[in-house]
């Protein structure tokens, strides 16, 4: 395979990798999101895959540098290079793993306006 072959201007070229390890190029913009991603590779599924097809789009997720990527990210907020090739792994999930500890003290730092932080037990 060339690399950088045709892919036109305005587009990232995504080489998807299933766990098996067969991969197939599909053309996206960078305003698409990863939900955008596999619905589109769900209903425009490779003949080659077929025996990995999944029953539903949700449970397609994608994952860039070691990370899963969540439904509303956009490749363009990814900083993927445009008229390039992007590796990504794609894999069927239900569930994304839990958010670590650290994003879970983001949230309860933020989102916690209920507690009265001025409590003081004597």
């Amino acid at each position: 395979m060339g690399s950088n072959k045709n892919i036109p201007n305005d587009k990232i070229n995504l080489r998807l990798i299933l766990v098996s390890g067969k991969t197939k190029e599909f053309l996206f913009s960078p305003s698409d999101s990863a939900g955008d991603i596999a619905q589109h590779v769900f209903e425009c599924w490779p003949k080659e895959w077929g025996d990995e097809a999944v029953s539903k789009a949700e449970i397609l997720r994608l994952i860039y540098q070691g990370r899963f990527l969540h439904s509303n990210v956009t490749l363009g907020a990814l900083g993927l290079p445009l008229c390039k090739t992007t590796v990504m792994h794609l894999v069927p999930r239900e569930n994304l793993p839990e958010p670590n500890s650290q994003d879970q003290r983001q949230k309860s730092k933020t989102g916690s306006s209920s507690c009265c932080a001025g409590c003081c037990i004597l």
